[in-house]
């Protein structure tokens, strides 16, 4: 026959939706045309395919060849159709016997020798090949890849020739469907009893691990906020298989064979330098790519030296912090990635970093602490659920090996156990919370409600900060195992918000 239709998957974000590669042989003067709104890396696989197919000892039609990679209006990019291109030409050339291809997806670049080298973004390809039922052919270097893809069938080939002997019964690929890569989470690196004093900061640390709240640490240099923001991911819990899907299809679009290589379910720990463009945290480029946000979905983008930071780049993660996605529009496409992360932010209280602190001496005029402090916008920091005053340490404090201290696994326990509270209440954490489920699931006495308005009408606290109270309050609710929110919670609740008021002037 001198037609062949296989199929392959176009990357946009993400998503990878289905691209068809029709291939026509007719007669009439050789050409080689491909067709499809194809970019520039997918027109040159026509010199590839050539060369692959010419060294893998197979004829190359001297005729008219035309490759369709439909649906027409929607781009296609980088070398992932190679392999199928060249399997469709020796199928429409009748160099390769009939097969049910139909079940089949190819991916996989080709050099000119024939080898099958690897692709990117091919985690969001096996989810939907897995999704569609049908077999997925790749490179062997993409095989660990696509590990974490549960009831995933897959063969992984190093040339066309091995594929092509696959269809033919004269040698058969092994199924590689790499499950040893899930692996559970690894002892965390960073313990928590690593952290001396800093009682308070722990606690913070803890409450917001249990209700995935944001966290504002405010204190000299030296103090640990660092130290605790490494220490955060070894509270948190575990991310489930499909959580874990989500990162690694992120990741791939990366290149990255495994997050970070980190273990399977182990979740993203992001400390982007505060110099980092808004392109480079939010993503963008042609075709769109992940930034730092996307890369710490799942997990946690920790801000160090907060104010450092340009005051549009900050701006731009308002509305990632709300909705949990970040849309990223260019010209000739539209992407969408996943960005629901855990901000946890560090500053100092003043340029010179002493201001308040009794064990050093504070050179800042007024003036010069009040820009410092406003390059933070009001609504920036609206969005950040708790901050707290991390103080400078005593050295007896420093000095004392005698302290017990809980490690990170025992914390990690208490904020398992307050997680399965939520999901089984509302099916999210806390801090993902919408107004109109605070009425049902944060629900106050006639004394606890007088209670609230009044400190809120005291401070002035804005609507969203007043909910942002409720939610801490339900979290801290959680981890002392009860049902109803008391007035101790909402009190603590509240000493959250006014660690924030203590950095303004």
């Amino acid at each position: 026959m001198s037609l062949a239709i296989l199929f392959s998957r176009a990357q946009i974000g993400v998503q990878a939706p289905l691209v068809t590669v029709e291939t026509h042989i007719t007669g009439g003067l050789p050409r080689f045309h491909i067709v499809g709104l194809p970019e520039a890396a997918v027109k040159e696989s026509r010199e590839r395919v050539r060369s692959a197919i010419i060294n893998s000892q197979f004829e190359f039609p001297a005729r008219r060849i035309t490759v369709n990679l439909a649906p027409a209006d929607m781009p296609k990019e980088g070398g992932r159709y190679d392999l199928a291109i060249a399997l469709s030409i020796l199928i429409a050339s009748q160099q390769l016997k009939k097969h049910d291809y139909d079940q089949y997806e190819f991916a996989g670049e080709l050099a000119l020798s024939g080898a099958v080298r690897a692709a990117g973004g091919l985690v969001p390809f096996a989810i939907q090949s897995q999704k569609a039922g049908r077999t997925l052919i790749l490179p062997v270097d993409n095989a660990l890849n696509v590990g974490c893809v549960r009831h995933l069938k897959a063969y992984a080939a190093k040339h066309l020739l091995e594929v092509c002997a696959h269809f033919s019964k004269e040698g058969m690929l092994l199924p590689e469907v790499i499950s040893s890569a899930l692996v559970g989470p690894k002892q965390a690196d960073f313990d928590l009893n690593d952290v001396k004093g800093q009682s308070q900061a722990r606690r913070a640390l803890e409450i917001a691990a249990a209700g995935e709240h944001s966290l504002l640490m405010v204190g000299p240099p030296g103090t640990g906020k660092t130290m605790l923001a490494h220490r955060l991911s070894g509270i948190l819990p575990p991310m489930s298989e499909e959580e874990t899907l989500e990162v690694a299809a992120i990741y791939s679009l990366q290149g990255h064979t495994v997050l970070n290589k980190q273990p399977w379910f182990c979740r993203p720990f992001r400390a982007p330098h505060h110099t980092a463009s808004s392109v480079a945290l939010v993503g963008g480029g042609s075709p769109p790519k992940p930034g730092e946000i996307s890369l710490a979905h799942q997990g946690v983008l920790f801000l160090d030296e907060l104010p450092e930071f340009q005051r549009c780049v900050l701006e731009s993660l308002r509305e990632p912090l709300e909705s949990g996605v970040v849309v990223i529009s260019r010209a000739a496409q539209q992407a969408e990635f996943p960005a629901r992360f855990q901000l946890i932010a560090a500053m100092n209280p003043c340029p010179c970093g002493h201001y308040g602190n009794p064990l050093g001496q504070c050179h800042c005029s007024v003036e010069q602490i009040q820009r410092y402090h406003h390059r933070l916008s009001g609504p920036f920091l609206d969005r950040i659920d708790m901050r707290i005053t991390v103080a400078q340490l005593p050295p007896q404090i420093l000095l004392n090996n005698t302290e017990i201290v809980e490690n990170s696994q025992t914390v990690q326990a208490r904020v398992i156990t307050a997680r399965t509270r939520q999901y089984h209440r509302q099916q999210q954490s806390n801090a993902h919370l919408r107004h109109h489920d605070l009425a049902q699931y944060c629900q106050l006495t006639e004394v606890l409600q007088h209670y609230v308005v009044q400190i809120v009408e005291e401070r002035r606290l804005s609507a969203r900060s007043y909910h942002r109270v409720l939610k801490l309050a339900r979290t801290i609710a959680d981890l002392a195992a009860c049902e109803a929110i008391e007035e101790a919670h909402l009190a603590e609740a509240f000493t959250y918000q006014t660690a924030l008021m203590a950095v303004d002037t």
